[in-house]
């Protein structure tokens, strides 16, 4: 573990979100849509590791702006898989209540990055 909560939080989330797709791959034969899963919710924690080695403000927003929208994406199949009974509810809506944390703390920390421009 970092001292860095977002990079944290986007690194646990994303291995959840691979032992997701492995399961559905192995139980659920479902490809399709894990895959569309696992390259969203994986790059989440890939684009803010990106951010926080940017070489200016600009690229790190640039950057923390690219995760915003891969969560926003992986909210979406999260939801899609859960309301076509894929997932379970309940699995559902654990990893949807740790996208939204992501999405808010990633939203405020572009927020506060771009004042100071």
């Amino acid at each position: 573990m970092s001292n860095n909560i977002v990079l944290d939080k986007t690194y646990q989330f994303s291995i959840r979100i691979i032992l997701l797709c492995k399961r559905l791959n192995e139980e659920s034969k479902e490809y399709v849509l894990s895959k569309q899963l696992l390259r969203s919710g994986t790059s989440i924690g890939a684009n803010t590791e990106e951010a926080v080695g940017g070489i200016s403000k600009k690229d790190f927003i640039a950057k923390l702006s690219i995760a915003y929208k891969e969560a926003r994406e992986t909210h979406y199949w999260l939801r899609l898989l859960r309301d076509t009974d894929i997932i379970n509810n309940e699995e559902a809506l654990s990893m949807i209540r740790d996208c939204d944390e992501i999405l808010r703390i990633v939203y405020s920390i572009i927020k506060s990055s771009k004042k100071g421009m």
